[in-house]
C-alpha cells in the first residue's frame, strides 16, 4: 500500500534537510513497577496490524508529487522495542539522559519511524517506558489517541497471526502514481476556479467592497502565516544548535484551570501565561530586559472522523507579551491573541498553504522558524488512571521538537496532573535548571490567582 503525504506532512519531512529542524518526538511513562513485556508486545503488534503508518516507511516520489507512505518490506517488531537496565543505582535522571539522547537522534529512514524501550531496575522497583515517534507519523493528539488503545481505554484489538503481504514497489509504478497526483493537482485547481471565481464575480458585482475586504482579509491571513521572522525576540536566547537538554516541572490541573477561568482564559492561556512569566524571570535573572518574544503554537485540525494517529496540526506563529508582570493581565492578553490566530482566516487552507512552502527553497524556510523564541504545546492527556502490562502509569512527560527555537514547553495532562516536559536549545537557553526554576516561579505566580478571594 502506498499513501502521499499530505502537505504539511511534507514539509514537516522536508525541512529536516537542516537537522536543527527536525521534528522528533518523545515521551516518558514513569510506572511503578516493570510491565509484562510480552503482554505489552502483543498488543504493540495488533495495533501496528489497525495502524498502517506503523508498518510503513516515507520514501522519495518523482516531482511533483511528495514523499508518500509505502509499506516496509523488512518490517521486524523486535527492532522497534527494546529493553534495557538502568545502571545500579539509576534514578529518573538516567531516564531523562536517554530521553535527551533520542531527542537528538535521527531515524533509520529505511524503517518506519517509532521506537519504544523499556528501562528497567529504578528505584523501588519502578520502570520507565521511552517512546520515540516522528511528527509525521502523529501528532499529540493522535499519539493520545493511539496510547488509549494501548491502554485498554477504545474497543479491544483483534488478535492476529497473519504477517501482511508486502510487495515490493517499482520505478514504473512510481512515475505513475507521481502522475496521477499531478493530474489530481491540476483537477483540483481547475475545480476551484471553476467553483470559485464565479462566485467571486457575483459576490463582488453585489457587494464590490465587502468582497474586496474579504480578498484583503485572505492575503493578509495567509501573510501572517509564511511571514518570515528576521529575528529574534529574545536578545539572549539566540544561538540554535544541535545539543539538547531536558527538564520537567508538574502542576495541579485544577489550579491552572481555576486561575485561566478567574482571568477569562482557558487552560492553555494560564499555561502560555505561565511559560511566558519563566521567560520573564530568566531574562531578568541574566540581567536582560525582554518584550514580546516570538510564539510557534501548534494548532489542531483534527475532526471527529479522523482515524487515531496521523498529524492533523498546523503551527502558527505569532507573539506573546513577556514583559506583562500582572499574571491575570497576561492570560487575558494571550487568550485574546490565541483567539484571533485559531480564527485565521487561512486555516482551513492549511494544506494549500504548506504545499506552497514545499517548493520554497530551503532557507526560507529556516527563516521563517529558527528566530522563533519558543514553542509551547497543550495536549489533553488520559483523564483516568491506566495502566500497561499490569503496572499503573504514575506520570507521562512528552517532549516536543524545538524546531528552530530557543525551547518548546509541552504539557501533557494525566488525571489531574498537567506533566510539563521542558526541550531547550543548549545554545539558547545552556542553564537548563535555572531556567526550569524561572519556570516554576512563573507557573507559582499564575497558580497564586487561583486562591485569591
Amino acid at each position: 500500500m502506498s499513501e502521499f503525504m499530505r502537505s504539511s506532512d511534507a514539509f514537516t519531512w522536508s525541512m529536516e534537510s537542516d537537522p536543527r529542524l527536525r521534528s522528533t518526538v518523545v515521551t516518558v511513562l514513569m510506572l511503578d513497577r516493570t510491565p509484562d513485556w510480552g503482554e505489552v508486545r502483543d498488543r504493540i503488534e495488533r495495533l501496528s496490524h489497525e495502524l498502517p503508518m506503523l508498518r510503513q516507511v516515507v520514501v522519495e516520489s518523482p516531482p511533483p508529487a511528495p514523499p508518500r507512505w509505502q509499506d516496509c518490506t523488512d518490517f521486524d517488531l523486535d527492532f522497534h522495542m527494546r529493553r534495557v537496565a538502568a545502571p545500579e543505582g539509576g534514578s529518573f535522571d538516567d531516564v531523562l539522559e536517554l530521553a535527551r539522547l533520542a531527542q537528538m537522534e535521527d531515524f533509520d529512514r529505511a524503517r518506519p519511524l517509532w521506537k519504544i524501550t523499556l528501562i528497567e531496575g529504578l528505584p523501588e522497583g519502578e520502570a520507565a517506558v521511552l517512546c520515540t515517534f516522528h511528527h509525521a507519523l502523529s501528532d499529540g493528539v493522535g499519539g493520545i489517541q493511539i496510547a488509549m488503545t494501548l491502554f485498554g481505554l477504545t474497543p479491544e484489538l483483534a488478535p492476529t497471526d497473519e504477517t501482511p503481504e508486502v510487495s515490493r514497489p517499482s520505478l514504473l509504478g512510481d512515475y505513475r502514481d507521481a502522475a496521477r497526483y499531478g493530474a489530481g493537482l491540476v483537477t483540483d485547481a481547475v475545480t476551484g476556479v471553476l467553483t470559485g471565481v464565479p462566485r467571486l464575480v457575483y459576490d463582488g458585482v453585489r457587494s464590490p467592497l465587502r468582497t474586496l475586504n474579504s480578498v484583503a482579509e485572505m492575503a493578509t491571513s495567509v501573510y501572517r502565516t509564511v511571514r518570515p521572522v528576521n529575528a529574534t525576540g529574545s536578545p539572549l536566547m539566540t544561538e540554535r544548535t544541535l545539543i539538547r537538554r531536558l527538564g520537567v516541572l508538574e502542576v495541579p490541573r485544577p489550579q491552572l484551570r481555576e486561575a485561566a477561568h478567574r482571568s477569562g482564559g482557558a487552560l492553555n492561556d494560564a499555561f502560555v501565561a505561565g511559560v511566558a512569566g519563566g521567560l520573564r524571570r530568566y531574562h531578568e535573572k541574566h540581567g536582560v530586559g525582554v518584550g514580546a518574544l516570538h510564539l510557534t503554537m501548534p494548532i489542531s485540525l483534527r475532526a471527529s472522523s479522523d482515524a487515531p494517529g496521523g498529524n492533523r496540526i498546523t503551527l502558527m506563529r505569532f507573539d506573546i507579551p513577556v514583559d506583562e508582570a500582572d499574571p491575570a493581565e497576561r492570560i487575558r492578553q494571550i487568550h485574546e491573541r490565541t483567539e484571533r490566530v485559531r480564527n485565521e482566516k487561512s486555516l482551513p487552507h492549511t494544506q494549500l498553504i504548506a504545499g506552497f512552502l514545499n517548493r520554497m527553497p530551503r532557507w526560507y524556510i529556516g527563516s521563517i522558524l529558527r528566530h522563533v523564541d519558543f514553542l509551547a504545546s497543550d495536549v489533553p492527556g488520559i483523564p483516568v488512571p491506566v495502566s500497561l502490562g499490569g503496572a499503573n502509569v504514575r506520570v507521562q512527560y512528552a517532549f516536543g521538537p524545538t524546531i528552530g527555537s530557543a525551547v518548546n514547553v509541552t504539557l501533557l495532562t494525566y488525571v489531574d496532573t498537567c506533566a510539563l516536559g521542558i526541550d531547550v536549545d543548549s545554545g539558547a537557553i545552556p542553564d537548563v535548571e535555572v531556567f526550569t526554576d524561572c519556570l516554576r516561579d512563573g507557573f507559582d505566580e499564575v497558580l497564586a490567582l487561583a486562591d485569591d478571594d
